[in-house]
């Protein structure tokens, strides 16, 4: 259907995403009737690892998580996406099939532009072009920075960088905020269990680096010490 939840600029996916930031009125209008929306449940697919598609997807509300499934059946999350964050450019721009599977972690919107459209877009705008360059370089180096992530750092790292990530992506206040995703799918996205997702956080709080009500309310008390631990430069 029609970008039914994308009736105004203001309002629209396409503001939402850096690289079409900056684009005047008439180039917004242009984009915005080429836009489509979706609406997806809890569990549901936009699309799975193998599947072929000429679209460029932009989250507009919800989580989407990114899946790779493993020869014994065991999942593992690539990626988290918020609302902003496009994806399904690999399949787009190389005529390939997808290498994930996308699947929504809750009620979620999500905009989706043809590939047509895309690039057309893409070749009368220089400095969309260039915006796009720097965000795909951006994709990049969080892939670069993922490895070492899951390679390299014990899991009380691990941990601390995944809740000051979704402290960021979600805006929180005063450092309060409700894990986005289950402590199953914590644990599949920093490569443990969820038993030890317990156990760390229970040692986070004897150390008074978080306070918890042990289900997925989260507030982080000392910013600086969880930056620390997480290997992350303080601002």
């Amino acid at each position: 259907m029609q970008c039914e939840h994308c009736c105004s600029s203001e309002s629209s996916c396409i503001t939402s995403v850096p690289v079409f930031k900056g684009m005047n009125e008439i180039d917004l209008q242009l984009l915005q009737k080429v836009t489509r929306s979706h609406d997806f449940q809890k569990g549901e697919f936009i699309f799975r690892d193998g599947e072929r598609s000429e679209t460029l997807f932009v989250v507009k509300e919800g989580l989407i998580k990114l899946t790779k499934m493993s020869a014994e059946g065991k999942e593992q999350i690539v990626r988290v996406l918020f609302p902003g964050d496009f994806f399904g450019l690999f399949a787009l721009l190389r005529n390939e099939k997808h290498y994930a599977n996308a699947e929504a972690l809750g009620k979620t919107v999500i905009c989706s532009i043809d590939k047509k459209d895309f690039l057309k877009m893409m070749e009368s705008h220089s400095e969309m072009s260039f915006r796009f360059l720097l965000a795909v370089n951006d994709r990049l180096y969080e892939a670069d920075e993922s490895v070492g992530f899951l390679g390299l750092m014990e899991v009380e790292q691990r941990l601390a960088r995944a809740l000051l990530l979704f402290h960021d992506k979600m805006k929180a206040q005063k450092g309060e905020f409700t894990l986005p995703i289950s402590k199953k799918d914590l644990a599949s996205f920093i490569g443990t269990t969820p038993e030890t997702i317990s156990r760390k956080l229970l040692s986070f709080m004897s150390q008074k680096l978080i306070n918890t009500d042990g289900r997925r309310n989260i507030k982080i008390l000392e910013f600086d010490r969880l930056k620390l631990l997480a290997d992350v430069k303080s601002d």
